[in-house]
């Protein structure tokens, strides 16, 4: 059987892609070219129906398992196998499911300050014209809403922060000496000793790796004006219908639309400290259970000031 010996499981907009990047390079690893195959999330094909792109990200998925088996027969003889899919923490489910079928395979789960991340999340949204809430607390307090309509996790701003009762679930399946728990920060700050980290843990050299590929940097600002909503509107109206079409069609339809909207760069926005005050209290009980679960420290991302987060 070609299955993984690694998982890269979350979180989602916490460097996961910048990682998967870096490990790459390691001659005694292999991951397979198609990052986020997601095959652990759903028993049989994914759903059908979602929000603004949502079906077309379904159609990527690799869900059969021959398919997904065949990801990994290119390794080299010897390797170790992974995959990086950072949805795997969030969906309780796809714990069962990566149980039953790879028991004892490792699992890295990289963590990011919960607002922060949520506000990486709602702007690559954002950016990509599929979200169409201007505010960012707007976004999040349109979430319950969302999940009814059963658009995908990726919407899912606030939930998908919430690690301490996913980590408490997590833990429930699988022995602790078998996840890596890292942060977002370290990754940034100090690449080549989490890369080492991340080295020792899977049991393959250190000192090979020492930087992190610049990945998934977007630098467009895009501004809420009526030329930018009509752009987005129809960004998301070919999210609504687009997976009728062929994909070079969809493609070719889609990249001057984004180009019009990507006309500015500049630096993204951060976090606000009011945005912060809003949306702490929706943290902050699960800030306290990661702690418990963890036995490590997340005070710092219980802090209105951005400079004293320095994790």
């Amino acid at each position: 059987m070609s299955l993984p010996d690694f998982l890269i499981a979350g979180v989602p907009k916490a460097g996961t892609t910048a990682l998967h990047a870096a490990l790459v390079g390691h001659p005694e690893l292999y991951l397979p070219s198609v990052k986020e195959p997601k095959f652990f999330l759903s028993d049989g094909p994914p759903p059908s129906v979602g929000g603004p792109g949502d079906v077309q990200t379904y159609q990527e998925h690799v869900w059969r398992r021959d398919e997904y088996e065949a990801l990994f027969d290119p390794a080299p003889p010897g390797t170790l196998r992974g995959e990086a899919t950072p949805f795997y923490l969030y969906d309780l489910k796809s714990h069962d499911r990566i149980q039953a079928l790879v028991p004892d395979v490792k699992l890295i789960i990289l963590l990011r300050d919960p607002v922060d991340r949520a506000h990486s999340n709602w702007t690559h949204l954002w950016v990509a014209g599929l979200e169409e809430e201007a505010d960012f607390l707007a976004a999040c307090h349109a979430e319950e809403a969302r999940k009814r309509a059963r658009w995908a996790d990726f919407w899912h701003y606030i939930s998908l922060g919430l690690y301490g009762s996913q980590l408490e679930h997590l833990y429930s399946r699988f022995r602790r000496e078998q996840v890596l728990l890292l942060r977002y920060r370290d990754l940034k700050d100090s690449p080549a000793e989490t890369l080492d980290r991340v080295c020792a843990f899977l049991g393959v050299r250190t000192g090979v790796l020492t930087s992190i590929p610049k990945e998934n940097v977007n630098r467009h600002f895009v501004e809420d004006n009526a030329v930018n909503r009509v752009l987005r509107g129809m960004l998301r109206a070919g999210g609504d219908f687009g997976h009728r079409f062929p994909v070079p069609l969809r493609l070719a339809a889609r990249g001057p639309l984004l180009t019009l909207l990507h006309r500015k760069r500049g630096n993204r926005p951060v976090t606000t400290p009011e945005e912060r005050a809003a949306l702490l209290p929706y943290f902050a009980d699960d800030i306290a259970l990661l702690q418990q679960v963890t036995g490590e420290s997340y005070d710092d991302w219980l802090s209105l000031d951005r400079h004293a987060r320095v994790r």
